[in-house]
């Protein structure tokens, strides 16, 4: 099979395509046959050496859409469409840069859509993601204000549009004045320009504060947005595109507004006992896009052998919305 893998840390020059051993199936694994994988931030860190040495042994990615080939425990048929995501994909066996991989049983969700595999690429990571975050963490309802926090990101996008689908109002941030008619498009209710400072602004919008926040800028942004909330009011961070996960001289009384709530969440809990993939609700969001019913996310689709080039634009922060990557198996 190809593979992609990093030669060594260093920009999208040192990603090859090399012919590798397709992977043997153990106990507890399915192998699947990727059909289009979606490019995250996560990869790009892994490549430049920011997680520690780099493994050439096994190909980057955190999340594919594909067919199954084995199942040993026959809980999925063969040539079922399924999508996987996390489950140690890119660290401790192959990721989704491959066109072939093993991974966790527990890390994989039948799709019954007849949605494209570019399509549905685009929506395991980040949609599982927000799930996690939004339903499971937020406990969101149809009726709440939400804000998002860096809504431009995959992520951020992901959110804005199933926060929209389930009901609720959203205000979304952007540090770019140039964005703001891409996230009215996706449905956002309202649009601010983030300099760092939004809370004001929100309050002017919603003066007792909005119910939920989702916060993808972390650290740097969290405590102005927990000002944003109104009593009892709950913020969950999901992203680090501020910097380091670190906030200096925290204080609890003075920063942590009485009655907030503050979480994080992390999507390496995805496919465990506490967040099963098969209770997500990623089968009626790849419904939802096939129809038209909510916006498709994709931002470029590149060929696998254009890797390079893909990885360039995420490099720039240019595309505002999911890079996805079709196989040679298509």
């Amino acid at each position: 099979m190809k593979a992609i893998i990093a030669t060594q840390a260093g920009g999208p020059e040192v990603l090859e395509i090399r012919e590798m051993s397709e992977p043997v199936t153990a106990q507890g694994e399915v192998k699947i046959r990727v059909k289009a994988f979606g490019l995250n931030k996560a990869e790009t860190y892994y490549r430049n050496g920011a997680f520690g040495t780099i493994n050439p042994e096994f190909s980057p990615g955190i999340e594919a859409a594909g067919v199954v080939l084995e199942d040993p425990s026959n809980t999925f048929r063969i040539g079922d469409k399924v999508v996987t995501a996390m489950g140690g994909m890119m660290f401790a066996r192959h990721g989704g840069y491959a066109e072939i991989i093993t991974v966790n049983k527990s890390n994989v969700q039948v799709i019954n859509s007849d949605v494209d595999f570019v399509l549905l690429a685009a929506l395991p990571q980040a949609y599982l993601t927000v799930w996690g975050a939004l339903d499971r963490t937020l406990n969101i309802r149809t009726g709440e204000t939400l804000l998002i926090r860096g809504a431009t990101s995959s992520l951020g996008l992901a959110g804005l549009t199933y926060a929209k689908a389930r009901g609720l109002s959203v205000i979304a941030t952007t540090r770019q004045e140039s964005n703001v008619e891409r996230l009215k498009s996706l449905g956002a209710d309202h649009v601010l320009i983030d300099d760092g400072e939004v809370s004001a602004a929100v309050r002017t919008l919603y003066p007792k504060g909005v119910d939920k926040a989702l916060e993808v800028v972390g650290a740097s942004t969290v405590i102005d947005t927990m000002k944003a909330l109104r009593p009892w009011g709950e913020v969950t961070v999901v992203g680090l595109l501020g910097g380091a996960p670190v906030i200096e001289s925290f204080g609890l009384m003075s920063d942590l507004p009485s009655s907030i709530k503050l979480s994080f969440f992390q999507s390496g809990m995805l496919g465990s006992e506490a967040l099963p993939l098969n209770a997500s609700p990623l089968n009626w969001i790849a419904e939802q896009v096939a129809q038209g019913s909510m916006p498709n996310i994709t931002s470029e689709v590149f060929d696998f052998d254009d890797i390079r080039q893909a990885h360039t634009l995420m490099d720039e922060n240019k595309a505002i919305g999911k890079i996805v990557v079709k196989t040679n198996s298509n």
